[in-house]
C-alpha cells in the first residue's frame, strides 16, 4: 500500500511519499520512504512521482494538506472530476466508489457532492443535449450516478434523526430526479428524516401525503426551464393548503430566470447553508 505520511518538524509539516511492506521475519508491516516531497504547503501534483499521480487518495489529500495556489487546486479538482466522469459513463460503479471514498477521506460529503460530482452531472446533460454524448451513455453515467449516491446515503444516514421532516419533490413533467437524490443523501447525512417523491408526484397526492406526515418543510426541485410553470402551481398549491408550511424552491432551470413563486427560492446558496435555511420557521 502506498500512502502520503505528514511528519511534523519544528512545527512545520513536511510530506513523504511512503510504502507499507510486510516483513516476514518480525511478522509486521513497516514503511519504506519512496520519495520524500517537501514541505506540505508547496508539494503539487508534479512533485508525486508519475505512477501514483491520479490516485484520487493523493489528489484528495492535496487539496486538503497543501496551499490555497488556485491553479494547484485547480489542478486537482479537474483530475478528480476527470476520473469520476471516466467511471460514469463508463458504468464502472467499483472506481465511483473508490474515487468518492478517497475524496471523503480527507473531506467532506458538501464538498465532494459540489467541487466533483455536481459539475460532472452538469458535463454530462451539456454533452448530452449538444449530441457529444449518446443516449445509451448518458442512461449508463445517469444510472451510476444514481447508484453511488443511494450508497452515500446508506453510509452517511445517521442513527439520530432528529434535525426535522422534508419532502424533496419535483413539479409534475419534471423527469430528473438525480438532484432530489442528491439532496435526499445529504440532508439524511446531517440528521433529517427524508421524503423523496421525486419525479412527478400528483399535486393531489402531494397535498394529501403533506397533511399525513407534517413536514418541517418541502424542497421543490427543477432541472428544466420548461417545467417552471409547473413548479410555481405547484408551490401556490401547496401554499393555499399549507400556509404555514415552508417551501422552497431551487434548481437548474432557476440559474439566470427571475420567476416568482409563492415559495423562498434556494438559489446561489451552499449545500452546506441548506439544512439552517430548511429549519427556518414561516413567521
Amino acid at each position: 500500500m502506498v500512502y502520503l505520511r505528514k511528519k511534523k518538524v519544528k512545527g512545520i509539516d513536511y510530506l513523504y511519499l511512503v510504502k507499507s511492506v510486510w516483513d516476514k521475519n518480525r511478522h509486521t508491516s513497516r514503511q519504506i520512504t519512496i520519495k520524500y516531497l517537501g514541505e506540505s504547503t508547496s508539494v503539487t501534483r508534479d512533485d508525486i512521482p508519475q505512477e501514483f499521480r491520479d490516485d484520487p487518495k493523493f489528489n484528495a489529500f492535496l487539496l486538503e494538506n497543501t496551499s490555497n495556489d488556485r491553479k494547484n487546486r485547480v489542478d486537482i479538482i479537474n483530475q478528480l472530476r476527470s476520473r469520476l466522469f471516466s467511471s460514469f459513463t463508463e458504468g464502472n460503479l467499483k472506481d465511483s466508489i473508490y474515487v468518492y471514498e478517497s475524496f471523503i477521506t480527507k473531506s467532506s460529503i458538501e464538498q465532494f457532492y459540489e467541487k466533483i460530482l455536481i459539475p460532472i452531472m452538469g458535463k454530462v446533460g451539456a454533452m448530452w443535449a449538444d449530441g457529444h454524448l449518446s443516449i445509451a451513455t448518458e442512461h449508463i453515467a445517469s444510472n451510476t450516478t444514481q447508484s453511488l449516491i443511494k450508497l452515500i446515503s446508506e453510509n452517511h444516514k445517521k442513527k439520530i434523526l432528529d434535525k426535522g421532516k422534508i419532502i424533496v419533490t419535483t413539479p409534475v413533467g419534471e423527469e430528473h430526479c438525480i438532484s432530489c437524490n442528491l439532496i435526499e443523501s445529504f440532508l439524511l447525512s446531517k440528521g433529517f428524516i427524508t421524503f423523496n417523491l421525486s419525479p412527478s408526484t400528483p399535486v393531489d397526492s402531494l397535498i394529501e401525503f403533506i397533511r399525513s406526515v407534517h413536514p418541517t418543510a418541502v424542497l421543490i426541485s427543477i432541472t428544466l426551464a420548461d417545467n417552471i410553470k409547473a413548479g410555481q402551481r405547484l408551490a401556490k398549491k401547496i401554499n393555499e393548503q399549507y400556509k404555514r408550511l415552508p417551501v422552497y424552491v431551487g434548481g437548474q432551470a432557476l440559474n439566470g430566470t427571475k420567476s416568482k413563486f409563492h415559495a423562498t427560492i434556494i438559489q446561489d446558496s451552499s449545500l452546506e447553508q441548506i439544512p439552517r435555511i430548511l429549519t427556518q420557521r414561516k413567521k
